[in-house]
C-alpha cells in the first residue's frame, strides 16, 4: 500500500510503500518513553520503502529492549517521531509511526508486541467515559 505523511510542523514530508498487514502496537519501555504514551503504533515498510519528499530527518541511535541498535528518525524542528530502522549498511525496513501517516485510519493493528511491558489499565479503556471532543464536550 502506498502512503504519505508529514511531521506536525510540515518540515518533513514523506511517502512510503508499506505492508498493511504489518501494523503493530509495541508496548516496550522504549516505545512508551519515546512516544510519551502507553504504546506506539507502527506500520512496516518494504525494504528501502520510505522516501522523504521534503526535509531530512534527524536521527538518534538507541539500544532497543531487544539489544539491537535502532535509528530513531524525527523532525529536528517539532520533534515528531517518524520512523525507527536498523543501523548499518544494507536495505532498510522502516517502522513508520502511524500518527504521522495520512492514511492512518485505514491501517488497523494486526498484533501487539512486548505485551509484558503493557500498562495494565489499557484493558479498562472501553469502560471509561468517552467524549467526541475536548474535556468540556459531552459523550
Amino acid at each position: 500500500m502506498k502512503i504519505n505523511g508529514a511531521c506536525h510542523c510540515g518540515e518533513l514530508v514523506f511517502e512510503a510503500e508499506v505492508d498493511a498487514e504489518k501494523v503493530i502496537i509495541c508496548h516496550c519501555d522504549d516505545c512508551q518513553r519515546l512516544s510519551g504514551s502507553a504504546f506506539r503504533t507502527v506500520v512496516m515498510s518494504g525494504p528501502d520503502g520510505l522516501k522523504f519528499i521534503k526535509g531530512v530527518p534527524k536521527e538518534y541511535i538507541k539500544t532497543a529492549q531487544s539489544g539491537n541498535p535502532r535509528a530513531q528518525g524525527f523532525c529536528g524542528n517539532c520533534g515528531s517521531a517518524i520512523y525507527a530502522t536498523s543501523v548499518g549498511e544494507g536495505a532498510k525496513t522502516y517502522g513508520i509511526r502511524l500518527g504521522t501517516v495520512a492514511q492512518r485510519n485505514e491501517l488497523v493493528p494486526q498484533f501487539q508486541i512486548w505485551c509484558s511491558s503493557a500498562q495494565p489499565w489499557l484493558e479498562q479503556l472501553s469502560s471509561l467515559p468517552a467524549f467526541s471532543e475536548g474535556p468540556n464536550a459531552r459523550p
